[in-house]
């Protein structure tokens, strides 16, 4: 599959990086990290399959998104910086895993290559379920589903998918595959070899999120990733990007030197 991307930077000797974003995510959320390292790499920032204005697929697997990275290196000289976010994290550690070739340095953000017991299908129901007809305005989108969805920067997150200039409004996720494949989302696929990446690898975590904690996690990351180099970030969660993008920002740009 061909995914939708957003280039900025020019080439140069060292190869571009490549940023994979996260669940109900799209390229333009990482838009801060490639400011930051476009001065001096070529950065493809990609929508995934599925999400922001990439084609949609019945496969929503790992091994597809990983797949789909692939072929965005192959266009680009055959080999990349990776920095994957969340479920943009775990299609990065998968690439990485099964085209180590492809990968020259990782970074992945808040994630662990582990099978998560949470689910986000109380935001794909609430996206389901909401009227949009007639709906003009994202402030008004925003009063519809705050219905179902109490946190405001959640909210605020999941409208940038919806297209209000469609006729009718339309989510650009896909949202029927999404919910179909959450089980494989929050899992980890069977197959990857640990050690099979040997490249340099960085884990940023956020200090308040559980997601790349110490303990069952953080061991996952040092078993498939033995040369990792494990950062907390205090202050901040899950969307650590977000959260502390100064810090991310130098910790990824010092760390893909």
């Amino acid at each position: 599959m061909k995914l939708n991307t957003i280039i900025s930077g020019s080439p140069g000797d060292a190869p571009p990086v490549l940023l994979v974003h996260g669940l109900f995510g799209q390229a333009r959320n990482l838009g801060g990290l490639a400011r930051r390292l476009d001065d001096a790499r070529q950065v493809i920032s990609v929508d995934m399959r599925n999400h922001g204005d990439s084609p949609h697929d019945p496969d929503h697997s790992y091994p597809a998104l990983a797949g789909d990275l692939a072929r965005v290196i192959e266009a680009h000289g055959g080999v990349a910086d990776v920095v994957g976010h969340s479920m943009g994290g775990k299609a990065a550690m998968t690439l990485a895993l099964s085209r180590p070739e492809l990968v020259r340095r990782l970074v992945v953000m808040d994630i662990a290559p582990v099978t998560y017991s949470h689910s986000q299908q109380e935001y794909i129901d609430a996206m389901q379920g909401m009227d949009l007809t007639g709906l003009k305005l994202r402030s008004d989108a925003d009063k519809r589903l705050a219905a179902e969805i109490d946190d405001p920067g959640v909210r605020a997150f999941l409208l940038q998918s919806l297209d209000l200039k469609a006729d009718p409004p339309e989510w650009k996720l896909n949202l029927d595959v999404l919910s179909d494949q959450m089980s494989s989302l929050t899992g980890w696929p069977d197959g990857l070899n640990p050690g099979a990446f040997d490249g340099p690898a960085l884990f940023l975590a956020g200090a308040a999120s559980d997601y790349a904690a110490e303990g069952p996690a953080a061991d996952a990351i040092r078993r498939y990733f033995p040369q990792a180099e494990l950062r907390y970030l205090d202050g901040c969660g899950h969307w650590i990007h977000a959260e502390k993008p100064k810090e991310v920002g130098e910790a990824v740009a010092g760390f893909l030197g």
